[in-house]
């Protein structure tokens, strides 16, 4: 058992706090810059302290963001400038991952998650309950998979795109770096980088300079 610190007291912190303890993780608690925090617990489990009191031995997992401010966990992972090494693969025991697949340092599958054969997911990628990655999806750094999303085969997620819970993504499409797919869109053509696009067939909505502000 492996002792692991949580960044960030939200509910997706909340969430991660029970995959890892179920995965069998020793979580010693959150991190967060909020004062009104201190001295408080969520989930049972204590506010230890600033963001920036990682320590040196805990593994450490950055849980933070929502769509209003999805780049959020790539500004603190840099903030942090820790090794790749320090950060823990967190994979709820309900997970399936199937062979062929990769998932990196610091990201997160939840409760239900499919991958399928030959996924691969990059670094610090927040993937929500039963989210279905089905073969070759590659998914970049950063990037948010909200729980029901589908995947099809082939399917690309570039670095820190946001997928919004019950979207459907066609096979071989790719949504671009930081782009937003809203909540049960379908996706059946390439989404350009920075662009929110909604609906089903997902279409342009505006840029993204509003939520990564």
């Amino acid at each position: 058992m492996r002792d692991l610190v949580i960044v960030g007291a939200g509910g997706f912190a909340r969430e991660t706090a029970a995959a890892a303890t179920a995965a069998g993780w020793r979580v010693l608690g959150f991190l967060d810059d909020d004062p009104a925090l201190r001295g408080t617990t969520r989930s049972g489990l204590p506010i230890l302290g600033p963001v920036s009191e990682t320590g040196d031995e805990a593994a450490v997992v950055v849980c933070v963001g929502n769509p209003r401010n999805y780049t959020a966990r790539q500004r603190i992972v840099t903030r942090l400038g820790l090794p790749a090494e320090r950060y823990a693969t967190i994979v709820h025991p309900a997970a399936v991952v199937g062979s062929g697949c990769v998932v990196g340092p610091g990201s997160v599958l939840l409760a239900g998650t499919v991958l399928t054969a030959d996924v691969t997911v990059g670094s610090h990628v927040a993937v929500m309950p039963q989210a279905v990655l089905t073969h070759d999806d590659r998914v970049g750094d950063y990037a948010t998979v909200a729980s029901g999303v589908r995947l099809g085969g082939g399917a690309v997620l570039e670095e820190g795109a946001y997928v919004g819970a019950g979207a459907l993504v066609r096979e071989g499409v790719t949504v671009g770096a930081w782009s937003l797919v809203g909540m049960g869109s379908v996706v059946l053509s390439d989404v350009p980088p920075g662009e929110v696009w909604v609906g089903g067939p997902a279409r342009f909505l505006r840029s993204t300079k509003e939520e990564t502000a």
